[in-house]
């Protein structure tokens, strides 16, 4: 199951086809495995993006508890649910 340039490939769930994936699980504990097991690089890096936002309208610190808890369930959400909602009130910046 390895491309050919020896990298790790997973069928990402969020994209729906074979992708190099993580190099290490990206959370503690059974979600970080599962995101390890079935979420591609290419996918991780969009919910990074998304992570900053949200962390950002909330006004949330990484490494508080409360903001842990929170991500864990949007990234869940995100990645094994329906997609996680943005926060409320969010406006994204006009381009």
């Amino acid at each position: 199951m390895n491309a050919p340039t020896g990298r790790r490939m997973v069928h990402c769930v969020k994209l729906g086809r074979e992708l190099p994936g993580l190099d290490t699980p990206p959370w503690p504990g059974a979600l970080g495995q599962r995101i390890f097991d079935q979420v591609s690089e290419e996918a991780w890096e969009a919910w990074e993006e998304r992570m900053k936002m949200i962390l950002n309208e909330l006004r949330l610190l990484p490494f508080q508890k409360e903001a842990q808890k929170i991500m864990a369930q949007q990234m869940e959400e995100y990645f094994f649910g329906e997609g996680s909602a943005l926060p409320a009130g969010y406006v994204p910046e006009k381009k």
